[in-house]
């Protein structure tokens, strides 16, 4: 049976996603939205792809560098190649990742989230950002909140207009994990120097839904505050290396900051 949640008529921002990534899980709608988008911003599309990458890259980072076992994974997005829990076990099978989102299309497609390691394990939960009690109370079914966890937050705080409870929910998910545990986090960014990335946000906002709210780098910034800051800090997704002195030279920047932050 169709979930009733699901609008084909009206675009969808994870559906979009999924579309710039060359994924088949959206509908004409989606489509022809991302279009007039990538026309208005003509690079946006790569803004998918950095931020894929650098969950790559960053996932990696934790689990070889870091020695991190446990990822709580909220705003997952629809599944698409190299998903958190097959970055993590390809290199630690024992592994295990909470995925969370509350969109109905990614709820139809969360099978292709469970395909954990025998080692490891994998679980879903279909519940709004908002709601963090019963995300922590779901999750401390399979993650054990005694040893340092992951927590990613990849463009989805961008959903919650309001600052004070954006920094809020962030800061609470944060409190609590113990000791070692991370944040990755990524933000589509307002800045003086993308003017058309204002547009296309704009566009969106007035066709598709939900709203998304666009943050400055120093804003993003914000939500590692009371954290270290892994090197190179807060920088396009794109340029975001493990432990550069400095971000990638040479590439230019896509509106989508993230960064990764532990926790003393």
């Amino acid at each position: 049976m169709a979930d009733s949640r699901i609008n084909t008529t009206q675009p969808h921002t994870a559906r979009i996603w999924n579309y710039w990534l060359g994924g088949k899980d959206n509908y004409p709608v989606d489509q022809a939205a991302g279009d007039q988008i990538r026309t208005l911003h003509p690079g946006i599309g790569a803004y998918a792809l950095a931020d894929r990458q650098f969950l790559g890259r960053a996932v990696s980072h934790l689990v070889t560098e870091c020695g991190i076992r446990q990822f709580l994974d909220i705003g997952t997005g629809l599944p698409t190649a190299d998903n958190t829990h097959e970055v993590a076990q390809r290199i630690a099978p024992e592994s295990r990742v909470v995925y969370v989102d509350n969109d109905p299309l990614v709820l139809t497609h969360a099978r292709a989230l469970l395909t954990s390691t025998p080692e490891g394990r994998t679980d879903y939960l279909d519940e709004d950002l908002r709601n963090v009690d019963t995300i922590l109370e779901h999750a401390a079914k399979t993650l054990d909140f005694d040893q340092p966890v992951a927590l990613i937050l990849l463009g989805v705080v961008i959903f919650i207009e309001d600052d004070s409870e954006a920094y809020g929910i962030v800061r609470r998910l944060i409190d609590a994990l113990p000791a070692g545990s991370h944040l990755v986090l990524s933000h589509t960014i307002t800045s003086p120097d993308m003017p058309d990335v204002d547009e296309a946000v704009a566009f969106w906002n007035e066709n598709g839904t939900p709203r998304l709210t666009q943050r400055t780098p120093e804003q993003v910034v914000g939500f590692f505050e009371g954290l270290d800051l892994l090197a190179p800090g807060v920088v396009s997704c794109n340029r975001w290396h493990a432990g550069a002195a400095e971000p990638e030279a040479g590439v230019e920047d896509v509106a989508m900051f993230g960064g990764v932050g532990i926790k003393r």
